[in-house]
């Protein structure tokens, strides 16, 4: 029979540097994200992360012609290719030619392609947790630095004061250091809650409670609520009497990082009621988004099967957006001045979407990450049974993802970070889609 998904595993005599040299492009992703960002961090051009996602995607195609081995299963393939149908149509219903291909290569980049790859270049486990782990090593890097921009006043500009932090990203993509930090408490939290060795799920722990801290800086509440959400979820898939001794230490941790020592105490407390705050009285950023929102939904409504073309939000925004919607947001500090950066996008994945692609579109890609959170749950269930392995890779993966569908009703694709939801849906395919020996091994 023809082996899908995984290579053939390498002797166990194998050198540690040949043992996972086929997952080493795909860490290379990942630290491509610790470099600082040029160009103001707009978003505008590709990053050298997306251009080592492009080399990661060659990579992958010359192994499996020099294997010659069949690279995706049925149901693989059919959830990859499920999405490349709306791009594709919507590409077609583009403004301009130009638009329409930049728009269908930054989708299939993101959602087929480096996905596609990363899944096929993990073949157990043990390449799994490299690639977890190198998502936590980066999450402390830049939470570190956010943590610097913090205390010495060197971050971006928030409510007047150079104090919030956002890593090496820059102002102009305050949700860059926000979500790798909280990439990186899924998963630590995912190795801790595991079967791993102790010390693993001792050091994971660690790392999750430490992450805690530049998180809250970061002042990013859709980082919050998905962060929430996603760990919440994770404790009670792992166990609920677990859970209740976690949310315990988070709590005590927690009083010590804000109540104790003080950390950012006002400022967080507006922060985070200003999350209930959408009818009562709404800051303008909150007023800004809930219009856009409007916006997309709008335009929805113009064309509800194909919507209005990818890259076509902009270009139809003023046409649908009532007068409460200010021109754009300002950004400033962390080493870049004054800057009006205009709003291009809702903020909302599913709505941009459901603006650019319809109903067609949304159905598909929606409906492939649906399609992955699903199967991988069903395999973290059947992890957690006592002859079972693999409990670590399944809450990390299945946490990943839930974290990015959570998130994406408060975000959207766009900044520096993008490679790294590449890599995500692509650890989580394999969690989801790869043979059940290569999640065993």
């Amino acid at each position: 029979m023809t082996q899908l998904l995984t290579a053939p595993p390498l002797p166990a005599t194998a050198s540690a540097p040949r043992r996972f040299l086929p997952v080493l492009p795909v860490v290379a992703i990942v630290a491509m994200m610790a470099l600082p960002v040029s160009g103001g961090g707009d978003g505008e051009g590709g990053t050298i992360a997306d251009a080592v996602s492009g080399l990661v995607v060659l990579y992958c195609a010359i192994r499996l012609v020099r294997d010659r081995r069949r690279p995706l299963s049925r149901t693989a393939a059919v959830v990859f290719a499920l999405p490349v149908v709306g791009i594709a149509l919507a590409a077609a219903g583009a403004a301009s030619p130009g638009a329409g291909i930049t728009g269908l290569v930054r989708y299939l980049q993101i959602f087929v392609l480096v996905p596609a790859a990363v899944m096929l270049l993990i073949r157990d486990r043990r390449d799994a947790r490299l690639v977890v782990w190198s998502l936590i090593g980066l999450a402390l890097w830049q939470g570190a630095i956010g943590v610097h921009q913090y205390v010495t006043g060197t971050g971006a500009s928030y409510m007047g004061e150079e104090i919030r932090a956002v890593g090496t990203f820059g102002a102009a993509d305050v949700m860059g250091m926000a979500t790798v930090v909280s990439f990186g408490i899924v998963c630590s939290l995912g190795l801790a809650l595991g079967s791993g060795p102790g010390r693993q799920r001792t050091v994971a722990a660690v790392c999750s409670l430490a992450l805690l801290l530049p998180l809250a800086l970061s002042f990013s509440r859709g980082a919050w609520i998905a962060t929430a959400v996603t760990c919440g979820a994770q404790l009670a898939l792992a166990g609920m009497r677990r859970a209740v001794k976690v949310f315990a230490v988070v709590a005590a941790a927690s009083v010590i990082l804000v109540g104790g020592l003080g950390v950012g105490t006002a400022m967080l407390q507006e922060r985070i009621s200003s999350i209930t705050q959408v009818t009562d009285a709404p800051d303008q950023s909150v007023t800004d988004r809930y219009t856009m929102w409007a916006a997309a939904v709008d335009m929805w409504r113009d064309q509800p099967l194909t919507g209005v073309g990818l890259k076509g939000f902009p270009d139809h925004r003023d046409g649908h957006a009532s007068l409460a919607l200010s021109s754009g947001s300002d950004t400033e500090g962390a080493g870049a001045g004054f800057k009006r950066q205009p709003l291009l996008s809702p903020h909302n994945m599913y709505l941009l979407i459901l603006s650019e692609q319809g109903l067609l579109g949304l159905l598909a890609l929606a409906g492939s990450w649906l399609a992955l959170l699903v199967c991988g749950l069903r395999r973290l269930f059947r992890a957690r049974r006592p002859a079972s392995r693999g409990l670590d890779c399944a809450l990390a993966a299945c946490g990943l993802l839930t974290w990015q569908l959570v998130d994406f009703a408060y975000a959207d694709i766009g900044g520096p970070s993008t490679a790294l939801t590449a890599v995500l849906f692509g650890l989580g395919a394999w969690w989801a889609l790869a043979s059940e020996e290569a999640g065993d091994r």
